[in-house]
């Protein structure tokens, strides 16, 4: 028999906010993380805005030693977690350790580390290549930095499913904690890819926005819409089986009820055109649920504001949903964030976690132009209203899809 999963804690390191509490406020003011790329010089370079973390120290998250040997994206999964486990008021000194895991994803591991010491290979050759090369580019070093920094000494491992990363590593989170694996999991997604190799190779793709204005850069389901902006950061939460939480007297901010995966096997890059694979993942996690698809009436979307996410997405939900879609609130956080790859989920999470708990909806900023086939309610505005359960989307290249579902805690 499955067992019921809570959250308890959650953690993020965003654009437009180092501390979910400024997150979220950020997230209610409709504020955004956009500007000029400041890492690199773009000259030459198609797009050159982004969204970078602003004022970010490590060594208030970690210690010196911890933080140099970290590249950025473990850097922000050792934050975002430290917040999520303190929130959460777990501690481990109370704990079996191997009943407490952690699953953080990541897309792209460090692109930065690749550059850095492919030039010292070309430049200085073979033996100046750093010893810690390998252990700093891999992608399952959040997880483990993470499971080394607070002693989490359970199930570890990590999704790699691109975009869809941050999702998938929740979602199989939530199912190593129903079927008793774990009583905890620290589970999210992290990725810092704003770096040469980054930049130009997603714009080599033609999905970056090459619009120079930041306020017209990230806008999904808009006319406009022109490519996603590169985001930055970590969203991590402590998921919970619901006794366990209660024993210890956790708060629990909301309850993992559903998810859903699936694949389109159709192309790489470009989800499938008729929505069906991404629909599908929805599917299964309603059922998982066991709710029926009308009590659903909120989605956070993929939403990337790239032409062909916004209006397969948009496909899928109204192929599952039918006539009930136009009930649907449906937004996109990357209007303000930016899309962080393998770290879009988590974040994406912990907004839903916050959407359930206080009632709020956010609007997708910037989002003004309706385009044609899409006539769904994209939230030009914010709703203040109760939010029973909230679902949210990542879809990945490879055609890789996932959908976790939540809804309001109720005994």
């Amino acid at each position: 028999m499955s067992r019921r999963v809570v959250v308890t804690g959650i953690g993020a390191v965003t654009p437009i906010g180092l501390n979910v509490e400024d997150f979220w406020a950020g997230i209610k003011e409709g504020k955004t993380g956009f500007g000029p790329i400041t890492k690199f010089d773009t000259t030459g370079y198609d797009a050159s805005v982004a969204a970078e973390l602003k004022d970010f120290d490590p060594t208030q998250f970690m210690d010196k030693k911890v933080a140099k040997r970290s590249e950025a994206f473990v850097q922000y999964a050792i934050a975002a977690a430290g917040e999520a486990i303190k929130d959460s008021g777990l501690d481990m000194e109370k704990e079996d350790p191997y009943m407490v895991g952690c699953c953080i994803g990541n897309g792209v591991g460090s692109m930065q580390a690749n550059e850095r010491e492919y030039d010292r290979l070309v430049n200085k050759g073979p033996s100046k290549v750093s010893p810690l090369y390998i252990p700093m580019l891999i992608s399952n070093m959040a997880a483990g930095n993470v499971s080394i920094q607070y002693g989490l000494k359970g199930k570890n491992f990590d999704v790699v499913t691109a975009c869809a990363s941050g999702t998938h590593s929740i979602g199989e989170a939530f199912r190593s904690i129903q079927y008793g694996e774990a009583d905890v999991m620290v589970a999210g997604g992290t990725e810092a890819a704003i770096c040469p190799l980054g930049v130009s190779g997603f714009s080599a793709l033609h999905a970056l926005s090459c619009e120079t204005d930041p306020a017209k850069a990230s806008l999904p389901f808009d006319k406009d819409r022109s490519g996603f902006v590169m985001g930055e950061g970590a969203g991590i939460a402590v998921l919970e089986e619901l006794e366990h939480a209660k024993a210890r007297g956790a708060k629990i901010y909301a309850e993992v009820v559903g998810y859903g995966s699936s694949a389109d096997a159709f192309h790489i890059t470009s989800p499938a055109e008729d929505g069906a694979g991404a629909a599908r993942a929805m599917e299964n996690a309603i059922k998982d649920a066991g709710i029926a698809k009308e009590d659903l009436t909120y989605i956070n979307a993929h939403g990337t504001a790239t032409h062909m996410n916004d209006l397969f997405e948009t496909r899928a939900i109204k192929l599952l949903f039918g006539e009930h879609a136009k009930n649907i609130r449906i937004n996109s956080t990357k209007s303000m964030v930016g899309h962080l790859l393998g770290g879009a989920g988590g974040v994406e999470f912990v907004t839903c976690v916050k959407e359930v708990e206080e009632g709020y909806i956010h609007k997708t900023v910037g989002y003004q132009t309706p385009d044609e086939e899409m006539d769904l309610d994209y939230c030009k505005e914010a709703y203040e209203e109760e939010v029973p359960y909230a679902l949210s989307n990542s879809l990945g290249f490879g055609g890789h899809n996932a959908s976790i579902l939540i809804k309001k805690f109720a005994e």
